[in-house]
């Protein structure tokens, strides 16, 4: 029979493998099986704002209904924008008949020049049969510089016209009217007009569900504030590791998933991405020497990094965003760790039906 001093020492060293034993596995199992419930429900969610400002005249969804891509969530009056598209047409007709009236206008003066040119070469050939008759005396040299004035001056009319014809047609611009400046700049003030009445419906661009609405018919909304945010209905799951426990992880590793509200149930996923890094491993730009961050602690916290899971298929049950999980990882693909991989990650699914 043992002494009271023998079983002593025996439990002290079953005591002591025993713990050798759990720190050994929890070492190995942090590096090839980690598991952390440090996992959240992540729903990409889009504010919903209007791209311009006005009173709100019609709403047409209400809290958590479900929306697809496309349908109408709310309008604005679109009195005041229908009023600019109209005066927007307006301005590019008159504008349209500005250029017909500078045609006319140019050819009236191309008229005018070919009247004047004409005019201009009678006085020239006028001029000279009066130099030649000069030169044998038979008209004054009052007459001569009179015929020199006037053929001066029908030249001086025909540059004059031609001037004006050139200013005439800068105002007219392209003659092609799908390439006139003038005319270009009054299309692209109806295109925004038109544009500004289309944005005063406000439609949903991806499926989601509708959340926070913030809005009733009468309202004054500003363009690019917020009135409600719509939640997509792919949910993305995000993990938090220590550093060492995704030495061995890689985009496609198999993973299981539990949620607190559906206890007793694994979901097998897999990783999809991982962070390129945290908060803390930025420097800011600000002119300033940096800071390194100060530690008094001979073995510092762990600083734990973040992946994206996803589910090999989707919840028949839908979880709001920001539900919590619980995310196991398969690192090691060998038969034993996955046995325990499995066994750990079933124990905690039960265990939500307590905490």
């Amino acid at each position: 029979m043992k002494t009271p001093e023998e079983k002593f020492a025996r439990w002290v060293r079953v005591s002591i493998a025993s713990f050798l034993v759990i720190f050994a596995w929890f070492i190995a199992a942090d590096i090839w099986i980690p598991l952390t419930p440090d996992s959240t429900v992540m729903r990409m969610v889009t504010p919903v704002s209007s791209r311009v400002s006005g009173y709100v005249s019609q709403v047409y969804v209400r809290n958590n209904n479900r929306v697809n891509r496309g349908d109408l969530l709310y309008e604005l009056d679109p009195t005041p924008f229908i009023n600019k598209v109209e005066a927007a047409q307006i301005a590019l007709e008159q504008a349209k008949l500005n250029n017909r009236q500078l045609d006319a206008q140019i050819a009236a003066a191309r008229a005018s020049l070919r009247a004047a040119q004409y005019t201009a070469r009678n006085d020239k050939l006028t001029f000279e049969r009066y130099q030649r008759l000069r030169t044998t005396q038979n008209i004054s040299q009052a007459e001569l510089d009179k015929a020199r004035t006037a053929w001066q001056g029908s030249e001086q009319s025909a540059t004059a016209l031609e001037a004006n014809i050139q200013n005439l047609l800068l105002q007219r611009g392209e003659p092609d009217d799908t390439r006139n400046v003038t005319l270009q700049k009054y299309r692209n003030a109806l295109e925004e007009a038109q544009l500004n009445l289309r944005w005063t419906q406000v439609r949903a661009e991806s499926d989601g569900t509708i959340s926070n609405l913030q809005l009733s018919p009468g309202q004054y909304a500003t363009a690019g504030t917020p009135l409600l945010a719509l939640v997509s209905h792919r949910i993305d799951i995000v993990a938090d590791f220590r550093e060492k426990s995704l030495r061995h992880t890689r985009v496609n590793t198999e993973a299981a998933v539990v949620f607190d509200a559906i206890p007793g149930k694994v979901f097998p996923a897999h990783v999809t991405s991982s962070d390129a890094g945290t908060f803390a491993g930025q420097e800011l730009a600000n002119g300033q020497l940096s800071q390194p961050e100060p530690s008094t602690r001979w073995v510092r916290d762990a600083r734990r990094m973040r992946i994206h899971v996803v589910l090999d298929a989707p919840l028949e049950q839908p979880l709001p965003t920001g539900a919590r999980a619980t995310v196991q990882l398969y690192n090691s693909k060998s038969t034993f760790a996955r046995t325990f991989a499995g066994a750990q990650i079933h124990l905690v699914s039960w265990l939500h039906y307590v905490y």
